[in-house]
């Protein structure tokens, strides 16, 4: 799009703070920052002495090891130490400062050579000492439970290296403006990276640059924490967050293994809980908004697919005074010339390109109007929008009532899913890039909703990420078509994770985990789940009842959107009846332009790419000499051959075991792409209140709707058609084959075969057998006598010499002595370095007379 030279290498600058360690003394607090070598340190002091305000000073100097040695050394009195992998920021109450640092990490995911960590656990510091006897304000603490009521163990994940708030394909575009405060209307943009010079000396020489990303700051969670830190010279010591989901699995395709990375970003704007936060703001942001990322790697070679989730982007609400399961949908604010509605889609069109393809899942046709008021007003709109868009970039709008193509008989919506799935990959494209071909884009997004954006989204998001899949590897080379089955090893490994994806968004926006899944849209949810579902549906109940507003308060404390003062006109949070100036900030407008001119100009000649991959922004960028630098040199970094790793605690070890879980035990065709029948397989663990494992179950088949439901439920499925299917996939199974008949025999290949070891090679290995056994004392040990041993030992031994095959005398790990090389054999050595080593030609008839001697001597 912006770079097609392969000559010229984009690489993003790896953080230089890995490691923290506070130094906690009465006046001050000591932050020492390291590399991941523990090579180069550097230092931040804060005064702990100033009352209810910030103080932190940066040493400009760069310190080694011994140096830093000597600094802590002469650190008065017996400082308290705290080891920390960042710091997430600072956060005010009333009357301190607090300083939160990430105490344990764990590598969850690696985007080729970059690590993704999720927080294990933080700590709470306190910056400002108290000073006086006055005891503290009697809402201090409240504060601080309520911003720790935001679960940091839970679900957010981090990168020293990686931008996690942008996609892989934003990523690997070229920059194209430098600066934090860029103007895209007005500044002008780099020069052409395929025309540009570089002032090389020969034409096809590599470039190396190296970058800071510019985060988007709509899913860094922690950028409130990190405003009094924004003076800091070393940006390094800004760790950003994000929350919502990361995991990676793998599929091994005959012992090659493809790594399958699903990530989700949750918004921070309008975020909240799910009565609480519905529908959008003036700004454009909707409720739930995530955007779900899935990334396919054989390890040289990468491919993504993005599509997002998001509540109707207009003004309505639910009426939650009342303690009923649904309450009525009604509209807040009329919008006809869809305001909101075109600020929401402008900015996917900035970010995404064009199209626009809306898959809408709420119902249609309701004995009384429920879900059919929000549907009605988003085709409206954006049936309003498209008059003032060019023809080939207009959005389009998909409308399916899963509920209805449920409830029909045998409607496995899968397949009706599936079509409309195609018809979206051929549409939007996917993002493709590899050494030696040509990159490919993604151009456009689907964006997915039904009332709560939980159940039937990710449903149907799994549908669309399968057939997305299937285009992946088949661009990858690993399918000649495009097309997965059911009940294989590939689909079930990416259906146990977009199960997690689910529950961990259902957890975090509705209180509970998935109602309905994937198997209850298949027909395949055994009977026995319904309990499971019931329970699911009672805890969302419950939570959206009685703890959603205590979560809503600490979302907005933790997001800065409130921040508590002494004022009399800034009243408690928990005494506020509504949080919608929060969340519905009056910005004036500026912009002259006409209401029907709702799209930029600079957007919309990027059409149908996206405008923000066009003109990507970077906070830094310079050139560098050699891309063997610690500051690029993402090998390094991953694989850390400085330091002594356990094997199973690598993450593409761990990655590549999981390729296991999805295998049956007993197998004739070893495939992942072909499909395999075993009842009793063993589903993954779903994420639990918190947000971490739990033993949950991955079935359901309930009755009962927890999506806006009316007279009759939205799944009524029968587990008939199950078994139907069971017994339709037995016959239609293929046929069986060996791995003889696939794969030649050994002594085709090599010119030999395994044979059966012969009667005395087995005599022999008994005795070898009982001998180990009667040495290690495993054999009758407490009955048997030392000299009853021995004699059965020499009894053994006849006829038996053991003799070592080589001695190595002290060798050891430490040092090793070389062996004395006899003369004969050195002078063997040298004719043979004098021999001609012209190994690509005839050699001449004088030359064979020189290697037959030396043949002849050896």
């Amino acid at each position: 799009m912006n770079n097609r030279n392969p000559n010229i290498i984009f690489s993003p600058l790896i953080s230089s703070i890995q490691k923290v360690v506070l130094y906690e003394t009465r006046t001050r607090l000591y932050l020492v920052g390291s590399n991941n070598r523990e090579t180069r340190f550097r230092l931040l002091i804060i005064d702990r002495l100033a009352l209810n305000r910030l103080s932190i000073e940066e040493n400009a100097n760069e310190f080694n090891s011994l140096e830093i040695r000597r600094f802590v050394a002469n650190l008065q009195g017996s400082p308290r130490v705290t080891s920390a992998y960042g710091v997430l920021g600072f956060v005010r109450f009333l009357e301190s400062y607090y300083l939160i640092l990430v105490t344990k990490r764990k590598c969850c995911a690696h985007i080729g050579m970059h690590l993704v960590y999720t927080i294990k656990d933080t700590v709470m510091v306190r910056v400002n000492e108290v000073t006086s006897q006055r005891p503290l304000h009697p809402q201090e603490d409240r504060y601080k439970r309520m911003f720790q009521n935001i679960d940091l163990r839970s679900n957010f994940y981090f990168s020293y290296s990686y931008d996690l708030t942008r996609t892989l394909q934003y990523n690997e575009s070229a920059p194209r403006y430098v600066g934090a405060k860029v103007d895209l209307e007005r500044d002008e943009p780099l020069p052409d990276w395929d025309t540009l010079t570089n002032n090389v000396a020969q034409a096809h020489e590599r470039v190396d640059y190296a970058f800071r990303s510019d985060s988007r700051k709509r899913f860094v969670w922690n950028a409130y924490l990190l405003q009094p830190m924004e003076g800091i010279m070393l940006k390094d010591w800004l760790l950003e967050i994000t929350h919502g989901y990361v995991s990676q699995s793998c599929i091994s395709v005959f012992g090659r293994h493809v790594n399958v990375c699903l990530i989700a970003r949750r918004s921070t704007r309008f975020a909240g809980t799910r009565f609480l936060k519905r529908g959008a703001n003036f700004q454009g942001d909707v409720a739930n908004e995530v955007e779900t990322e899935q990334i396919v790697s054989d390890g040289q070679r990468l491919c993504s697919f993005t599509q997002m989730r998001g509540s109707i982007p207009s003004h309505w609400s639910q009426d939650v005074s009342k303690m009923v399961p649904k309450p009525q949908i009604q509209l807040d604010i009329c919008d006809p010339y869809a305001q909101t509605p075109s600020r929401h889609f402008e900015r996917l069109l900035f970010h995404y390109g064009a199209p626009l393809i809306m898959l809408n899942l709420v119902k249609k046709r309701e004995r009384r109007k429920h879900e059919s008021i929000i549907s009605k007003e988003l085709e409206c709109s954006i049936k309003y929008l498209n008059q003032f868009l060019p023809p080939p970039h207009r959005m389009k709008h998909i409308h399916f009532d899963m509920a209805r193509r449920s409830r029909l008989s045998g409607g496995n919506v899968m397949d009706q899913l599936a079509v409309h799935a195609e018809s979206i990959i051929q549409l939007t494209g996917m993002f493709f890039k590899a050494r030696g071909s040509d990159l490919s884009f993604q151009t456009g997004i689907v964006r997915t909703n039904c009332v709560d954006c939980l159940d039937r989204t990710n449903s149907a998001q799994f549908a669309i990420g399968k057939c997305a899949l299937g285009h992946q590897l088949e661009r990858l080379g690993f399918l000649k078509t495009a097309k997965l089955e059911f009940d294989s090893d590939c689909v079930t490994m990416l259906e146990h994770l977009y199960e997690e994806h689910g529950d961990t968004l259902a957890l975090q926006y509705g209180g509970s985990q998935l109602v309905h899944r994937i198997k209850t849209y298949r027909k395949t949810a055994p009977w026995g789940s319904q309990g499971n579902d019931v329970m699911q549906t009672i805890s969302r109940y419950y939570s959206n009842t009685f703890s959603d507003t205590e979560k809503q308060h600490s979302i907005n404390l933790f997001l800065g959107l409130y921040k508590p003062s002494f004022t009399k006109l800034n009243q408690p949070i928990w005494e506020m009846l509504t949080d919608y100036d929060m969340h519905n900030a009056f910005v004036p407008s500026t912009d002259s332009r006409p209401i029907t001119d709702w799209v930029r100009h600079k957007v919309r000649e990027c059409l149908p790419y996206a405008c923000a991959d066009s003109h990507k922004l970077v906070k830094e960028l310079f050139r560098v000499h050699t891309h063997g630098l610690e500051m690029i040199d993402a090998y390094s970094n991953y694989h850390q051959s400085f330091k002594w790793t356990d094997l199973s605690e690598h993450i593409a070890f761990e990655i590549s075991q999981l390729a296991m879980r999805y295998m049956p035990t007993f197998r004739t065709n070893y495939s992942p792409f072909q499909r395999q029948i075993q009842a009793s397989r063993k589903a993954r663990q779903n994420p639990s209140m918190t947000g971490q494992s739990s033993t949950g179950s991955m079935n359901s088949n309930s009755s009962s709707s927890s999506e806006g439901d009316d007279t009759s439920s939205d799944e009524d499925l029968s587990g008939s058609f199950a078994e139907k299917e069971s017994k339709q996939t037995e016959t239609t199974e293929p046929s069986v084959f060996t791995l003889a008949s696939v794969l030649p025999s050994m002594e085709e290949i090599y010119g030999c075969s395994i044979n059966p070891p012969s009667k005395q090679s087995m005599a022999i290995y008994k005795k070898y057998v009982q001998i180990g056994k009667l040495s290690s004392g495993g054999a009758h040990s407490t009955q048997t006598s030392v000299a009853q041993r021995d004699q059965e030992m020499a009894k053994m031994m006849r006829g038996i010499t053991l003799r070592p095959l080589s001695d190595y005398g002290t060798d050891s790990y430490l040092s090793v002595k070389p062996p004395t090389v006899p003369a004969k054999s050195m002078e063997i050595y040298k004719e043979y370095c004098k021999t001609p080593r012209n190994f690509n030609a005839v050699p001449e008839i004088g030359e064979f007379n020189v290697l037959y001697n030396y043949v002849q001597r050896l």
